[in-house]
Formats: C-alpha cells, sequence, structure tokens
C-alpha cells in the first residue's frame, strides 16, 4: 500500500474521531470530505467529484462506498478493507445504496451525522442523501467534525508541512532569476511548479495566482500570461505541497525601481505580518490576529486597501482549494494552540493607483511565539 504514515497514526486519527463520536452521542458518521477520507485512512483520489462515502461507526469501523474506477485506488492507497460500489447506470441514485449500505450495517434507527459542509457533497447529492435518511434514522449535522481534528498537526504532519515550505522556498528561488524586464510568466510559473515536482511535491489543491501590471491587483489565478516590463510588480502566491500538506507563500516582487507608494504599501504589509506573529499565540484568538493585521493597516490609512480576511489554516488539502479553515477574521473565537499550520498573508491593493503589495508565509504555532516554516526573510524584493 501507498500509504505516507504509519498504522499507528492512523489508529490514534481514528481514536480521537471515536471521542468525538462519543462526546456528540453519534452512532455512525457519513464522510463526504477527501481531506477527512485522506487524515482518516490515507485514500487518495480525485474521484470525490462522484458520489462516495465513507461510513464509520461508533466502534471505528469503516466502510467505503465508492465507484468502481476508486476501487484499486482505495486498496491501494488506504486501510479501509471494506469498500462496496455503486454502479453506474442510467438513472442511478448511489444515495439509496448508501441507505442499503447503512441498513446492511444495523444503522436503521441510528443517531447518524453527515458532514455536509464539503465540495465532496454537492447540493443535488446532499438532497438525496436526505430523502433517502429523513426516515431511516436520527440524522444530525457532523460538518467540521474531522476538520477540527485535523486543525492539530501531529509530529508526523508537522515533517510534512516543513518538507512542504522547504519547497515552497525552492520554488522562489527558482523563479527570481526569471523576474525582469522581459520576463515571461509563463516560463516564471513553470519554474516555479518544476521546483516542487523536482523535489518531490504534488499539484497544489489551486492554481498558483501569478499577475504583473495591473494583474497583481488579483488575488485568484487567471488565464492569460505577459512579460514584465521595466518598471513591473508581479504578485505571487504558491504552495510547496509534499504528500498533500500545503505550506503557502505569497510576494509581491518588483522589476527595475521601486516606487514610492510601493515602499509605503510594502512596509506597512511588513509592520501588519510582524504583528500578526506578535498575536499569533496561545491565549489569542483567530479574531486577535485579525485584528492586529487590521489596526496596522489602519495606522497606515490603508483599511480601503485591505481585505476583511488575512489567512488561515492549512495541511493536507485537496481540489479546489489549500484554504482551510478556520480562518483569520473578525470576531473568530476559535483559540490559537500549539502545533498549527498557519498561513498569514498581507494584501494590499490599491486600485486609484494601481499598486500591489503582498507578503505572507506558513508559521507553526508553539507554546509562544510561532514559527516561520520559510528561510527567506521579509525584505521587499526589488529585481
Amino acid at each position: 500500500m501507498a500509504l505516507h504514515f504509519e498504522r499507528s497514526e492512523f489508529d490514534a486519527r481514528r481514536d480521537r474521531l471515536m471521542i468525538e463520536m462519543t462526546e456528540k452521542k453519534l452512532d455512525a458518521v457519513l464522510l463526504f470530505a477527501q481531506e477527512s477520507m485522506y487524515w482518516l485512512t490515507g485514500y487518495d483520489t480525485f474521484g470525490f467529484c462522484f458520489f462516495q462515502c465513507l461510513v464509520v461507526k461508533a466502534d471505528g469501523s469503516m466502510v467505503l462506498l465508492t465507484r468502481s474506477a476508486d476501487l484499486r485506488q482505495a486498496r491501494h492507497t488506504s486501510i479501509i478493507d471494506n469498500i462496496v460500489l455503486w454502479t453506474d447506470r442510467d438513472g442511478a441514485n448511489p444515495a439509496v445504496d448508501l441507505r442499503n449500505l447503512l441498513n446492511d450495517l444495523n444503522l436503521l434507527g441510528a443517531r447518524i451525522g453527515v458532514e455536509y459542509d464539503t465540495h465532496g457533497l454537492t447540493a443535488f447529492n446532499g438532497r438525496r442523501v436526505d430523502e433517502q435518511l429523513q426516515t431511516f434514522g436520527q440524522i444530525a449535522d457532523a460538518s467540521g467534525i474531522v476538520g477540527r481534528l485535523r486543525l492539530f498537526k501531529s509530529p508526523a504532519e508537522i515533517a510534512k508541512a516543513e518538507k512542504a515550505a522547504n519547497l515552497s522556498d525552492d520554488a522562489l528561488d527558482a523563479a527570481l532569476p526569471l523576474i525582469k524586464q522581459g520576463g515571461d510568466e509563463a516560463l516564471i510559473l513553470a519554474a516555479m511548479q518544476g521546483a516542487v515536482f523536482a523535489g518531490g511535491g504534488d499539484y497544489p489543491a489551486n492554481e498558483f495566482i501569478i499577475g504583473s501590471g495591473i494583474d497583481a491587483l488579483l488575488c485568484r489565478y487567471k488565464a492569460g500570461r505577459r512579460k514584465l516590463t521595466k518598471n513591473d510588480q508581479l504578485t505571487l502566491e504558491w504552495a510547496g505541497v509534499f504528500h498533500h500538506y500545503h505550506a503557502p507563500m505569497m510576494r509581491t516582487v518588483l522589476t527595475g525601481k521601486a516606487s514610492k507608494r510601493h515602499q509605503e504599501l510594502f512596509d506597512a504589509a511588513r509592520a501588519a505580518l510582524l504583528a500578526v506573529e506578535k498575536a499569533m499565540t496561545p491565549g489569542n484568538t483567530f479574531g486577535d490576529v485579525f485584528d492586529a493585521h487590521a489596526r496596522t493597516l489602519e495606522a497606515h490609512s490603508l483599511t480601503k486597501h485591505r481585505l476583511n480576511a488575512c489567512g488561515y489554516s492549512v495541511g493536507a488539502r485537496f481540489t479546489p482549494s489549500w484554504m482551510d479553515m478556520p480562518m483569520f477574521y473578525q470576531g473568530n473565537p476559535e483559540p490559537i494552540a500549539p502545533n498549527m499550520t498557519l498561513f498569514a498573508h498581507m494584501i494590499i491593493m490599491d486600485s486609484e493607483t494601481e499598486t500591489a503589495m503582498t507578503l505572507g508565509r506558513t508559521y507553526l504555532t508553539t507554546e509562544s511565539q510561532p514559527k516561520p516554516l520559510s528561510r527567506h526573510d521579509l525584505d521587499l524584493i526589488v529585481q
């Protein structure tokens, strides 16, 4: 089997989930998030674009309902022994297969948690599940039950995150020689992604973000490439990825000479990131971290140019996004605790002057100050 953790690691994760299920009085949970399945069993696929469900009973036993295309995938990449297939056919309703499976597992009338809040369960399929289970048992929303367990990283997971961070640094190192007048975004992007692959890394859960000129003000990927001019700005957001564990970074790199506005925005971004680091300690909340970011940018008269969130948890994620919960936003009560891997990004987009500035990196929280996982410093990069 292609497992990336020791069996004892998976056993410990299962035991943590069983404790949560006992506390919530759940006889079973229906997991639809690929991240949950990967974390709990090692199951590695993009087959969650179709209907699939991992049933976990309170005694820790597990059954995967999936399609024939993922039968061998599950056998080869996971610890799952019991795999049941639903058949592709005209008019197929795999929610019926799921109900029949739950009946075979003696769960009729049981209290069953459903992982609704995931890209692995579309609204269409969620309605079909509800239709089949509405008279089957007591249904509860179990969204986030595994997600919150994943928030706290084990030593083995931290090692994956540190490897991913090394790959992020390698990607930046590969990009910098190409960032110059006449530099092609296509070649820069190829060098960055190639560095991750060459280092043994994986595809990210979402595309790398690259944009120059006015496109540097965007913080989402879009199609189309351009070449850099003599005095230009290039915004990059990327992630090293190792065994699906992500360590994102974000930078706006300049060519030629830094303008006065670029320097002003960079000074504010750096001050905000350092304030965020100071707040990223046990005793504070995710909301406190955001407030540190907001106060600093307000002091620089940049409130209207900032975003309403400044980072989030990261870990093993699948398409369509490497963003995980919880996020740094106003009022988020989630406490900061040791052994979280958190990405903080300072994004300042001044549309009035068409000036962009970003600065971000991934941290490991500790009992005190967080540990940056990047080897790069926070200096403004001008090529």
